[in-house]
């Protein structure tokens, strides 16, 4: 490798380890990059410009929006309700139901933090306060929000997306099955761990009961009904569901539920703009870095070099899902989605993997990530909300990882379950 590319690997991993912003490191990183090869540092500007002409960005940041509309109404309480009503009968009832309102939540989040914050926030102390286990709770909490990422929409998948030039709607039907997998498993751990603690049970709610509660959460569940049912029924494209979906959770929260007023709608906008804005500077600073990589060649370096001592797309998949796994523990998942999708992407045709099976791949592992100690985020978040130790939130996932893990290599080994509803669909 040559000198002035370990420099600048040596400058950004140097960076990142001094807690420097990682937009900031990727972007000084690349800009020495591009000033050690004789790059006139003004290409910077147009690299910037580029990045941000996107039409994708729009759909992250109108998806952001619908998530802070959300947690600060009432969708987020009446989705968990609806979930417990629904499986809140069952051996560990509202455990499951926190899983399921992750799943919920996730159709129209599209992100693991936003999960971790409004279902977490909200589910943790309640399991605790109805005695359940509190580690068993943490470490519930802390992974089923994974399916923020898997269940569309996604963020990291409309960035996938953006890079690979895969049809996003298709993206999006890979999460469907993955999701409900991560579902099952995780509900069926839940009902036999709290089986076998003696957990007890609630009655089974009547039809009347249950009528009710989707009487009550009608305008929630109809949300993300009408962000899949408008996609995939041609009615709206991806991009323009952001948008509606932000409108709909406006008019729901405003005028039906009235759980927000007109004047708390300026701090909803500024708090999100805020989180876009974050997200934009991110997307530049890893462009900018992206702009060294192509200049040069790293990312066919790297394929060649692989290709040179790797033949099996076994082996290949395998030594991806282990390097996704440690950089998702120290990278978000919007940096590291930018940064190793151009690096990924000409290997896959020579070992003959499908780009959105990939893009799954690459999603769920960086959403594992953010749960595994001793780094992932969502580790810092659940011990914030239980006022835990990271120690303790660590030893709390390992068998909620375990099970995400095992499922992981189904997902990677048997790439029918993620393609068979786009190959169903789009042919």
């Amino acid at each position: 490798m040559d000198s002035q590319v370990i420099i600048v690997l040596a400058l950004l991993l140097g960076s990142l380890a001094t807690t420097v912003p990682v937009f900031i490191a990727l972007f000084f990183a690349g800009l020495a990059g591009l000033m050690l090869a004789g790059i006139d540092p003004q290409i910077v500007i147009e690299v910037l410009y580029r990045s941000m002409d996107k039409f994708a960005l729009i759909v992250v940041l109108f998806f952001v929006l619908c998530g802070n509309i959300m947690t600060s109404g009432s969708i987020v309480q009446k989705l968990i309700k609806t979930a417990d009503a629904m499986v809140g009968f069952l051996p560990g009832g509202l455990a499951v139901a926190g899983v399921l309102a992750c799943g919920f939540f996730g159709a129209i989040s599209g992100s693991t933090v936003a999960t971790v914050v409004a279902i977490g926030g909200f589910m943790i102390p309640a399991l605790v306060r109805h005695g359940y286990d509190p580690s068993f709770s943490v470490g519930l909490m802390t992974t089923a929000p994974v399916l923020g990422v898997v269940i569309p929409p996604s963020i990291s998948m409309i960035l996938y997306a953006m890079i690979s030039n895969d049809s996003l709607e298709a993206l999006f039907l890979t999460g469907f099955i993955p999701g409900l997998l991560i579902i099952v498993a995780m509900s069926v751990y839940a009902g036999l761990f709290c089986r076998r603690r003696g957990q007890q049970t609630r009655p089974r709610p009547t039809v009347k009961e249950l009528l009710a509660v989707f009487r009550e959460s009608i305008w929630a569940l109809l949300l993300p009904l009408l962000i899949f049912g408008g996609i995939y029924s041609g009615i709206f494209t991806a991009n323009e569901a952001a948008v509606v979906a932000c409108f709909y959770a406006f008019i729901v929260e405003i005028f039906i539920h009235k759980d927000m007023r007109l004047r708390d709608v300026k701090k909803v906008v500024v708090s999100s703009a805020v989180t876009s804005a974050t997200l934009l500077v991110i997307v530049s600073g890893a462009s900018v870095f992206g702009e060294y990589l192509t200049f040069e060649q790293i990312p066919d370096r790297i394929a060649q070099a692989v290709m040179a001592n790797v033949q099996s797309p076994w082996v290949f998949l395998m030594a991806v899902n282990v390097l996704l796994l440690v950089v998702g523990m120290f990278m978000d998942i919007i940096s590291a989605t930018l940064i190793l999708t151009p690096i990924f992407l000409p290997l896959l045709s020579r070992f003959g993997i499908d780009s959105l099976h990939f893009g799954l791949l690459m999603t769920l592992n960086l959403g594992i990530g953010y749960c595994t100690p001793p780094l992932g985020v969502s580790l810092y978040i659940s011990g914030a909300v239980a006022d835990r130790n990271l120690l303790y939130v660590s030893r709390s996932v390992l068998p909620f990882l375990f099970i995400q893990i095992a499922l992981l290599l189904l997902l990677t080994y048997v790439p029918e379950l993620v393609m068979w509803l786009p190959r169903l669909v789009y042919g």
